[in-house]
């Protein structure tokens, strides 16, 4: 179970996240800036204060993805050429989230388990392909590592059970399910509830993950 120390932070990052919806759907984009970043920073606050977990590289590599997260929520609040900067800070912190999910983890990977995954990945990008442009590679690259991310998840999830894989498979799922929708929104159709979407999952998903400790 996640250690007391936690509560309190990730009580404050719950409220900062709301907040920071709530803004963004008013257009307070300042005040959006403001407490996005904040709540990345408490959830970072959470994930270090977590009891060390199975293994010391598990607690390193979820602390590294968490951070390589919020430096990728300020580079997408900033002008738009800095969007492939975003995208890259993400895509290592599923890297960082792949290594987290397989430390520790010395049985055979389940190929049966990893075919949902990965046909859900490659219909996401046959939709995205046509709209993409020369963000093609890039797209393909970040979503094989997100797919791979909530794969891994739930391996970790089925061969060692309990509460923490429980909650880094949550929170997995629901940043699959927070890209997904990001991507549509961005690159096929926008949509008036979009944002609303992406943040109400983004939020629980990376503090779901720190609860993972």
């Amino acid at each position: 179970m996640p250690s007391p120390m936690v509560v309190a932070p990730a009580a404050l990052a719950i409220i900062s996240g709301g907040m920071a919806i709530v803004f963004n759907a008013k257009g307070l984009r300042g005040l959006f800036y403001i407490f996005k970043p904040l709540t990345l920073a408490l959830i970072i606050l959470v994930a270090f204060l977590g009891k060390m977990p199975l293994t010391a590289a598990y607690k390193a590599f979820i602390l590294a993805g968490l951070v390589c997260s919020l430096a990728g929520d300020v580079f997408l609040m900033l002008a738009e050429k800095y969007f492939p900067a975003g995208l890259a800070s993400f895509l290592a912190a599923h890297v960082f989230y792949i290594l987290a999910f397989r430390s520790g983890a010395a049985h055979p990977l389940s190929v049966a388990l990893l075919l949902p995954f990965g046909v859900f990945g490659l219909l996401i990008f046959r939709t995205l392909a046509p709209s993409l442009g020369r963000l093609k590679l890039p797209v393909f690259v970040y979503t094989a590592a997100i797919t791979v991310m909530a794969y891994l998840a739930a391996d970790r999830f089925i061969y060692l059970g309990g509460t923490p894989t429980l909650l880094a498979l949550a929170g997995a799922i629901l940043f699959l399910t927070s890209d997904s929708v990001l991507a549509f929104n961005r690159f096929l159709k926008p949509l008036s509830w979009a944002q609303v979407v992406i943040l109400g999952t983004y939020f629980p998903a990376q503090l779901l993950i720190a609860l993972s400790i």
